[in-house]
């Protein structure tokens, strides 16, 4: 089991972390900040540094967002997860994130995972879009040998012939990760799909092999955000998802975790 701020993965509770691809401006991180604590989210995810296929795409908000990112986490009394893309960014990070994402470019990035591994704070691993089990589990390793035995595995779609979704969702990923490693591994399905219709059924079927918690998109206006707007789900649209969350886990024994 690991904990993120208190918050257990791997446990009978089961974790939803919700928030913005990209974190964009105040208004909008704390209006939608806001919306999720209020739904009983646990923790908040958003982007302040993102690697981009296009250079010419919106990368982040970066070091000019962390003082926002770290203000909102802080009133509202929401611990934030946010990806890191370099290991000169984790002294500046660490001092107001509860847990590191790792995404899947950056999987094999070994130095920022030694790097990760000498913090105590949790690095959710994301699996890299080619990657094998073995594959990501070594990675894992990277960052547990040099000290942290806080890692999170998390698939999110794999690229395969079909074309016609962003990635293809690896439901075979939870249950052989599980079966092959201590770690708890969680689910992406909105980079998983890429398609905001495709959330719901894909996290609730992640949910059934075991998925020890979701990363879900959240955005407060989807069509007009910066970034995988494609895949955001509305909180209104979350709040449904839960609903029925909670009866797939009910059915082994578990149940959402709450804050």
């Amino acid at each position: 089991m690991v904990e993120i701020s208190g918050v257990p993965f791997g446990d009978k509770t089961v974790p939803v972390v919700a928030g913005p691809c990209s974190i964009e401006n105040k208004d909008q991180f704390l209006s939608i900040a806001t919306e999720l604590k209020e739904l009983g989210i646990p923790l908040l995810r958003g982007g302040l540094h993102k690697l981009r296929t296009k250079p010419g795409s919106f990368q982040g908000l970066g070091e000019d967002g962390y003082m926002l990112a770290a203000e909102v986490s802080k009133n509202l009394n929401f611990p934030l997860i946010t990806e890191v893309t370099d290991p000169r960014q984790i002294e500046a990070l660490s001092k107001f994130v509860a847990a590191f994402q790792v995404g899947t470019r950056n999987m094999y990035n070994y130095d920022l995972l030694k790097e990760l591994g000498n913090t105590k704070i949790p690095v959710l691993l994301k699996r890299a879009f080619s990657a094998t089990y073995s594959e990501l589990l070594n990675a894992a390793e990277y960052v547990v040998s040099n000290g942290n035995s806080n890692v999170i595995l998390c698939e999110r779609g794999i690229r395969t012939f079909v074309t016609d979704t962003r990635n293809t969702f690896d439901i075979n990923a939870i249950p052989f990760l599980k079966n092959r490693s201590h770690l708890p591994v969680v689910a992406d399905p909105s980079h998983g799909s890429g398609e905001t219709y495709l959330v719901e059924p894909v996290a609730l079927a992640a949910l059934a092999a075991g998925a020890d918690g979701l990363l879900i998109e959240t955005h407060n206006d989807p069509k007009n955000a910066l970034s995988d707007g494609q895949q955001a789900l509305t909180v209104k649209q979350l709040s449904s998802f839960l609903e029925k969350a909670q009866g797939i886990l009910s059915v082994s024994g578990r149940s959402l975790a709450k804050l």
